[in-house]
């Protein structure tokens, strides 16, 4: 896979990388860590943080609250023995969190039904040690099977016997300067038959389910997907215990939570997000699977994330349905994103299993380089399930591109433009908050093919300087317009600016 790779090793002088903006509720937690690359070690300082925050010098995590709202624009500042790296850093203190499309990792395609709190601090320390925590790659979520019983007197519900101590989990992931999120559901059962947050019995019982001996798992009462559905758990049940769920997560430390159910319906979503406002801690909200379309206007009002499409998987059909996601696109802005689902990358397990043994994805490199394009264009969120000790040298290199997780992590948040759809190749554009813009010349077709782009198409004048972000080259000045061979399934991203 050496000869797939693109992207150009980072440079030993210090680069700030990741996301250019935070959002932060007044008066809740604040943790952030400033992503850099550079010989170690580096250090870190930062001019004009406001009053309440603190960036700690070696380790370039900012920690504390701010009181007050309002906006903040400081500079960070990097350096080693070869240099120093300055870049402004904007933390918008108010009601909208979420600002950049969460990047990192969920357990469900990797772990799936074998997922542990061991496992969770295994894949944090494994961002570090890879360096993607170096490049903006920040939240390590727990999906499904988590779930235990619930506590005789809060009535929220526990982590199972993979799950001992939930806060001094969440207390180590922190420590990295990374965060972390957990699963959900309305329904009385989840899909991998676990407790969900509502049921039947108001002390908090779920009396209709497996008997202990047949039960793979002892909490997973409703046995292994479909099997909720043979005790009727695919719904609401009679009491509600969200609010008492989402109190114990925050409490944990828990920072994203995924809740997943079908249909997403406007009602309890309403209900949802005011158990999170009301749970004393910033929690991302990202809700699964497959919303529909006609309830996006209120969705997208309430939640951080929605699923636009079912689960995905590691085949082009799946991934090319990124190309039919045009209707969607007036939905998102800064804080409210579509989610087209995870990355399809690296080594991956198999959902519904308990740890499948690892096998690589099965798209092809340029099927790869097409995905991750088109997430970064369209600013989907950017989540592995991939096995993180494993990243080959191919994968690590497809993830840490900053100039082309730039595009994904831009401030204005602005949605993709498909300027061009034709049965063969598609050409979609991003405006970008410098006024350049973001382009990718997609080949759907299973041939290699030249594909041309004309600057009035993209609304451009004049000669534009255009530069190729995977081999972050600069390929020259184009008066009026730029062409390139593409290979079938694969992509060409490009910068382009007025000159």
């Amino acid at each position: 896979m050496k000869e797939h790779i693109l992207t150009p090793p980072p440079s030993p002088k210090p680069r700030i990388n990741g996301a250019r903006v935070f959002g932060v509720r007044p008066g809740s937690p604040f943790l952030f860590i400033v992503p850099a690359t550079g010989t170690h070690p580096l250090h870190y300082t930062a001019e004009g943080l406001p009053e309440g925050l603190n960036l700690d010098s070696q380790t370039g995590i900012i920690t504390g609250k701010v009181e007050r709202p309002g906006t903040h624009v400081i500079q960070i500042i990097v350096s080693n023995i070869l240099g120093t790296a300055r870049r402004p850093f904007r933390i918008v203190v108010g009601e909208e969190i979420c600002l950049t499309p969460p990047m990192g990792w969920n357990s469900w395609y990797g772990c799936s039904e074998g997922i542990s709190a061991e496992k969770v601090k295994a894949v944090a320390d494994a961002f570090v040690k890879s360096g993607l925590r170096d490049h903006g790659w920040t939240y390590v979520n727990i999906d499904d099977c988590w779930q235990g019983s619930r506590d005789p007197k809060s009535k929220a519900l526990m982590g199972n016997e993979r799950f001992p101590a939930m806060q001094e989990m969440c207390t180590y992931v922190h420590e990295q300067g990374l965060k972390i999120g957990i699963y959900s559901t309305p329904w009385i059962g989840t899909y991998a038959g676990f407790r969900g947050s509502s049921c039947e019995g108001s002390d908090g019982t779920y009396p209709d389910c497996l008997p202990e001996d047949k039960r793979l798992q002892p909490n997973q009462i409703y046995g292994r997907y479909p099997g909720y559905q043979s005790f009727n758990a695919g719904s609401v049940g009679k009491h509600w215990f969200f609010d008492k769920d989402t109190k114990a997560m925050a409490e944990w430390g828990i920072d994203y939570i995924k809740v997943d159910w079908s249909p997403n319906d406007v009602p309890t979503t309403e209900r949802m997000s005011k158990d999170l406002r009301a749970s004393g801690r910033d929690l991302v909200l990202s809700l699964s699977n497959a919303a529909p379309i006609e309830n996006a206007p209120c969705l997208s009002g309430l939640a951080n994330l929605w699923r636009t499409g079912c689960d995905i998987h590691d085949t082009w059909a799946s991934i090319s349905r990124c190309f039919n996601t045009v209707e969607w696109l007036k939905f998102q802005r800064p804080g409210h994103w579509n989610d087209m689902d995870m990355l399809q990358v690296g080594m991956l397990g198999a959902p519904n299993c308990f740890d499948a043994p690892p096998k690589g994805t099965q798209l092809t490199p340029d099927e790869q380089y097409t995905q991750m394009s088109m997430w970064c264009l369209q600013s989907n969120p950017l989540l592995l399930s991939c096995y993180i000790d494993l990243l080959d040298d191919f994968t690590l290199s497809l993830l840490t591109n900053d100039e082309v997780i730039e595009v994904n992590q831009d401030p204005a948040g602005n949605p993709a433009q498909q300027v061009i759809k034709a049965k063969e190749f598609e050409i979609w554009s991003k405006p970008m908050e410098d006024r350049s813009l973001a382009v990718g010349l997609f080949n759907k077709g299973d041939v290699k093919a030249d594909i041309e782009i004309t600057w009035d198409v993209l609304g451009l004048k004049g000669e534009q300087m255009v530069r190729d972000l995977w081999r972050q080259k600069d390929l020259g000045n184009y008066a009026s317009s730029f062409s390139s061979m593409v290979s079938f399934h694969g992509v060409v991203l490009l910068r382009v600016e007025s000159k």
